[in-house]
């Protein structure tokens, strides 16, 4: 066996080594009880599964259902293992992997948006980029003192990672990120 396939305990090595690892978006409807989000982690981290963004948040009240989503990255063989060993959470009630679903309904990827905080310091000029730079990408203020912003930014990930690599010379001293909330286009839900 090659050194650089040999099994580090890691799942990724179960594919053959011509799949490509991809980027998927994962949507779990669960119940909302305590324990759960434990255990759908747990199955990531036991397997040796990396989660790249996560998020979670009750989205039927009445029925205490929260939706889970998990952005990963796998060999389409590991993204099927992934699903499959989710679906078997007890209290798990669908998984949908909704950059599949985009696929087939002819899109690129789900709609994927992220909201980030970020904390700029600054005085005059630097100030007044910072500020120009925050209407470009329209980032909202929503904390400001003679020595600080707090700035509000919501977009795709990849528009966010954009926005903190130019505020970063500005005086970026803090980023707080949400994680990938997604859905897919049309009218059917998940």
């Amino acid at each position: 066996m090659n050194a650089h396939l040999q099994p580090t305990g890691s799942a990724y090595f179960i594919s053959p080594e011509t799949a490509m690892a991809e980027s998927h978006t994962l949507s779990v409807l669960v119940d909302n009880e305590p324990g759960v989000l434990a255990r759908v982690i747990g199955l990531f981290s036991g397997r040796g599964y990396n989660i790249e963004s996560l998020t979670v948040s009750e989205t039927e009240h009445q029925a205490h259902l929260s939706r889970i989503t998990v952005v990963t990255r796998g060999t389409p063989q590991v993204l099927e293992q992934i699903k499959a060993q989710l679906e078997r959470i007890v209290p798990v009630h669908r998984v949908v992997d909704l950059t599949v679903r985009a696929r087939e309904l002819g899109q690129e990827r789900p709609i994927e948006r992220e909201v980030a905080l970020l904390k700029v310091t600054g005085s005059g000029e630097t100030r007044a980029e910072t500020l120009r730079l925050a209407d470009a990408f329209h980032a909202k203020v929503v904390d400001a003192t003679i020595e600080h912003f707090i700035l509000e930014i919501t977009g795709k990930s990849s528009k966010i990672d954009q926005f903190i690599a130019i505020i970063k010379p500005l005086g970026l001293i803090e980023v707080c990120r949400t994680g990938i909330a997604a859905m897919n286009r049309g009218p059917q839900g998940m």
